[in-house]
C-alpha cells in the first residue's frame, strides 16, 4: 500500500515552506543532548560490522544526521520528501548525496543496505501506514542490517499550526514504544534496545529510540 498522495502533498507543503529555519534552529542540536548522540554513536557501531555499511538516512531533512553519521564513518545517503530540504541539504553538505523520495519506497536495491535510520521522520505518518514503511526498511536491509528510529512518546495524533517561525498545517503522529516494536516484529525485525528519556527544552513529550536488527 503506497501513501496517499493528499498525505504526502500537506507534508511536503510544510518542510518546504520551514526548510531554511529548521535548518537554522537545528544545526547544532545533538550537541546538547548526549543520549542521542550515544543511541546514533551505538548504531554506526553496529552498522560499520555489517556489510554492506551502507545507510540511508531516510526522511533526512537539511542532513544534519547524515553528516553527523558520515563524521563516524559510515557511507550515508540521505531521502526526503521536501524537494526544499534536500536543497538545503545539498547546499550544506555538498559532499554527501541527498535525493527526494518517501520512506514507502526507497531506491535501493533489495538487501543492500547495512542500516536505515529514521530520525524522527515517521511521526507525520499515519500509525495505520506505519508497516509499509517498516516493510519498506526491512526490504532494503540486509540480514543483521540495522534500523534506528527516533520519535516522541504516547497516543494521540497533533495537529501543527505553527512551526519554526512559519505557519503551516499537518498532523503529528505521538507514539507509544510498545506498539512500534510490535510493528516492527510483525516486519521481521527484533529490537536489541530501547531508550526513552525525559524531554529537553522545547520538547513537551518523552522521547523514544528505538535499535532493532533484521532477522535471518
Amino acid at each position: 500500500m503506497s501513501y496517499p498522495p493528499e498525505f504526502l502533498a500537506s507534508t511536503r507543503t510544510a518542510y518546504d515552506t520551514v526548510a531554511e529555519s529548521y535548518a537554522d534552529l537545528l544545526r547544532n542540536e545533538l550537541t546538547n543532548k548526549p543520549y542521542d548522540r550515544a543511541m546514533l554513536g551505538a548504531f554506526a557501531d553496529l552498522v560499520r560490522d555489517t556489510s554492506p555499511a551502507t545507510v540511508v538516512d531516510a526522511g533526512c531533512g537539511p542532513g544534519r544526521i547524515s553528516a553527523y553519521l558520515t563524521c563516524l564513518g559510515l557511507d550515508v545517503f540521505g531521502i526526503d520528501l521536501s524537494p526544499a530540504m534536500i536543497a538545503v541539504a545539498r547546499r550544506d553538505h555538498p559532499r554527501l548525496r541527498f535525493e527526494q523520495g518517501t520512506l514507502d519506497a526507497i531506491d535501493a536495491e533489495d538487501a543492500s543496505l547495512g542500516g536505515v535510520v529514521a530520525w524522527y521522520s515517521i511521526i507525520h505518518t499515519p500509525p495505520a501506514l506505519l508497516p509499509t514503511a517498516f516493510t519498506e526498511f526491512h526490504r532494503v536491509l540486509s540480514v543483521g542490517g540495522h534500523l534506528l528510529l527516533a520519535f516522541q512518546v504516547g497516543d494521540e495524533r497533533v495537529l501543527i499550526e505553527h512551526g519554526y517561525g512559519h505557519d503551516v498545517r499537518l498532523h503529528a503522529y505521538r507514539l507509544a514504544p510498545e506498539r512500534i516494536e510490535s510493528l516492527l516484529d510483525d516486519a521481521g525485525f527484533s529490537v536489541q534496545a530501547r531508550l526513552v528519556r525525559q524531554p529537553g527544552e522545547r520538547e513537551k513529550t518523552p522521547q523514544a529510540y528505538l535499535l532493532a536488527s533484521k532477522s535471518g
